[in-house]
């Protein structure tokens, strides 16, 4: 029986991305990147900060697939609603996931007003997204597959011909590390338990 949604196929980016433009002397400079965790959100708004420590602001955004669902968004000291709840609505209305933006603000000495803030800082957000480009992505688990050296070749067998991206790690016994689609895991793993009668350790 398959949990409600866990299979569900969502979109997200292809990759990461930047795109920069200005408005009246201010450099905007949008940042934009897949990931697969609040943790790995935080840490990619914390690169771009480290990027860029000289910039006036450097607005995050990001939702991310947890338990509960993460959305989250600052204005890094701009006025209020007026920078992340904006970049964040251009997320939500791409449905996009698993995916986080920062724009990088240089001040050029006019100030923009909520409006010209809200329009730079959405656009920032679309350029980045536009370059990052999406796809669609099915939630995936990764797990350890621990084998003797007879079997690591019937483990590799199974898992090439159910084309899941693995990595394997040759010590004293055989690790194949597997990621894998959530809706296909149980099966894939039955198939490794099959194949190998039992031996192979999950």
């Amino acid at each position: 029986m398959s949990d409600d949604g866990a299979d569900d196929a969502y979109l997200t980016l292809a990759d990461r991305a930047s795109a920069r433009f200005a408005v009246q002397g201010s450099e905007f400079i949008g940042h934009a990147a897949p990931v697969e965790s609040v943790d790995a959100a935080e840490a990619f708004v914390e690169s771009v900060e480290a990027e860029y420590p000289d910039a006036t602001h450097n607005v995050p955004a990001y939702r991310v697939r947890a338990d509960p669902f993460r959305e989250y968004s600052s204005d890094d000291g701009e006025p209020s609603g007026s920078a992340g709840k904006p970049m964040l609505s251009v997320l939500q209305g791409r449905d996009l996931e698993n995916v986080a933006v920062v724009v990088t603000r240089y001040y050029g000495g006019t100030n923009l007003g909520v409006g010209g803030l809200v329009r730079a800082y959405s656009q920032a957000t679309k350029d980045a997204v536009d370059a990052a480009g999406t796809v669609e992505e099915r939630p995936h688990e990764r797990f350890a597959a621990t084998v003797d050296y007879d079997d690591s070749g019937t483990v590799r067998g199974v898992l090439e011909s159910e084309a899941v991206e693995f990595d394997a790690d040759y010590g004293e016994r055989v690790t194949f590390e597997v990621r894998v689609p959530v809706a296909d895991a149980d099966a894939v793993r039955d198939r490794l338990r099959s194949a190998t009668s039992g031996r192979v350790e999950l």
